[in-house]
């Protein structure tokens, strides 16, 4: 599972008491909504392409067995898949910092992608068709309806920005969960509480940075807004897919 990184855009501005000058709480409050739906629209055009390449990605792994034999068969293969789990951790540092500079942000984004979908092939790879059309269909479902949701909220004035600080120490309980199902596995039972309660929290991701999306990110902050929501879609189905590969077997 791939944890999120710690958010870019900031929230807030200068400091009033060393004289300078505080940005606005929501950078949408400076511009026309016409530039706020281009930027959405550009994000949501990005996350589209992003799980585009996943599927195109996964699908591959899944159904060219020699290529996840490799990786499971032989001691190349697996430090091969040891590289790639690692690899989007590596490059989203210097993501953080180019995620501005153009074409550098978006070779970067896509390399990000490619290795995040080499990881989710394998890991479908062994795992039933029927469990991973479930995880896909309700990952789908649940996407959907929460941004709906989430959009709506917004219309009507409604600020998930509080959600900040539980999500975070959320995941902080999330990884201590998985080093220690990692060292002392605890059984079928703990890896479906565990895929629970990280698809819970998945989904509040999902809402909380739909809220940032609309009200929060700069229009130059469209690189990261796509990786927040693309981090939230990919952690949802492995959590469902963890849920639900537990519960079958």
């Amino acid at each position: 599972m791939y944890f999120r990184p710690p958010p870019k855009g900031p929230e807030w501005g200068g400091d009033a008491e060393a004289g300078q000058a505080a940005r606005p709480l929501y950078p949408m409050m400076l511009e026309s909504p016409q530039l706020r739906w281009a930027f959405v629209r550009k994000v949501y055009t990005i996350l589209s392409i992003q799980m585009l390449l996943t599927i195109a990605v996964a699908s591959v792994v899944v159904f060219v067995r020699p290529v996840a034999l490799f990786f499971v068969s032989s001691p190349a293969g697996f430090g091969l898949y040891i590289f790639l789990i690692i690899l989007p951790f590596i490059v989203l540092c210097p993501l953080y910092y180019y995620y501005q500079r153009h074409p550098v942000n978006l070779l970067l984004l896509a390399l990000f992608t490619v290795a995040i979908s080499f990881a989710v092939g394998l890991t479908c790879a062994f795992t039933k068709g029927e469990v991973i059309l479930e995880s896909a269909i309700l990952t789908a479902v649940v996407v959907v309806s929460l941004t709906a949701y989430t959009f709506w909220a917004a219309r009507r004035g409604h600020d998930f920005s509080f959600l900040g600080p539980f999500l975070f120490a959320a995941v902080m309980i999330l990884m201590v969960f998985a080093l220690i199902q990692a060292f002392f596995p605890l059984g079928r039972i703990s890896l479906m509480v565990y895929g629970g309660l990280a698809a819970l929290v998945f989904c509040g991701y999902i809402i909380y940075d739909t809220d940032n999306l609309i009200k929060r990110y700069s229009y130059d902050e469209y690189v990261w807004a796509a990786v927040a929501l693309y981090l939230d879609v990919i952690n949802l189905f492995l959590s469902l897919l963890t849920l639900f590969r537990a519960s079958d077997s």
